[in-house]
């Protein structure tokens, strides 16, 4: 029989309507720190604040991906994880480390937008959670564990705001094309750091505890917007994460699609909330979540549409 933390981790490719299990990257790492066999609870508490806790750990970790001899790292990790070299815009062989092949930038026909003002976009590629009503959304991802507004957006006024409101989170994966693109026509504010930790957004690690996503170092910018009303979008570093690098310019207009930033080697996250009503998601990735799986969709896919 399987122990508790063998079970594979599921998801719907939204493309194919597929249900197929995610190959992990440091699969073994992860179950080692957040698993619940008897060697993860003895090395558990010693272990995860050094990997977690210590933002060194996370940098040394990420200077070691902008080496030149990272390099060697980027044709078996593109094999193994099943990457689409012929969508990236510059060729395999011009990355001079395994960071410059993380931060790729792709071909604009390889994410085509899907049209319409009215029509809200993926901010990126990743796994997603679709929620019309945040209130209803308590054990969504572990029975009996309350995913907590205020703490996530630290302001109890503006948690206030979103009360009632929609949200969107995606989980990105190492092997994921990990720029970050604006979901809609939009005046963007700056943005602004939260400080935390960098615990493990992948869910081995949030499944053990769901405030892990109010907890992290996460950034904070309104997007105001003409369709949708007032959006957050929320950045979301992780164990490894080298940065989070924001690359638009605050108070200029961006249009749907355009690149808002990326994240430096490592796992990570991002976060959209709708005010009350003003956003219909569409029902495949409504039905996704109901069934308790992520749903993995591309930036520029449909997300739903506008209610005003």
């Amino acid at each position: 029989m399987n122990n508790k933390q063998d079970i594979p981790l599921y998801y719907i490719d939204r493309q194919t309507g597929q249900t197929c299990i995610e190959k992990v990257y440091k699969e073994g790492a992860l179950r080692l720190l957040y698993g619940d066999s008897w060697l993860s609870t003895f090395l558990r508490p010693w272990m995860l604040p050094i990997v977690s806790k210590w933002p060194l750990f996370s940098r040394l970790y990420g200077r070691l991906q902008k080496r030149t001899s990272s390099q060697c790292k980027i044709q078996p990790f593109i094999q193994t994880y099943e990457v689409d070299a012929t969508e990236f815009l510059e060729p395999v062989h011009s990355f001079r480390s395994f960071n410059d092949f993380f931060i790729r930038r792709l071909k604009e026909q390889a994410r085509p937008l899907a049209p319409g003002a009215e029509v809200a976009v993926m901010p990126a590629d990743g796994r997603y959670y679709f929620h019309a009503n945040i209130e209803e959304c308590e054990g969504f991802i572990v029975k009996g564990q309350k995913f907590d507004l205020k703490e996530l957006l630290g302001q109890s006024s503006l948690a206030k705001t979103y009360q009632g409101g929609s949200m969107v989170m995606a989980r990105l994966c190492p092997s994921d094309y990990h720029r970050f693109h604006f979901p809609c026509d939009c005046l963007p504010g700056p943005t602004k750091l939260i400080n935390g930790w960098l615990f493990s957004v992948n869910p081995i690690a949030v499944k053990k505890n769901v405030r892990i996503l109010a907890q992290n170092k996460r950034t904070l910018c309104e997007l105001q917007t003409s369709t949708f009303g007032r959006v957050l979008y929320l950045e979301i570093g992780a164990t490894n994460v080298g940065s989070i690098q924001e690359t638009y310019t605050p108070g200029q207009w961006q249009p749907k699609g355009a690149e808002k930033g990326y994240f430096e080697f490592g796992g990570s996250a991002l976060i959209l909330l709708f005010e009350k009503n003003t956003i219909q998601f569409d029902a495949d990735l409504l039905a996704a979540t109901a069934q308790g799986l992520e749903i993995r969709c591309l930036m520029g896919q449909s997300m739903g549409k506008s209610c005003r």
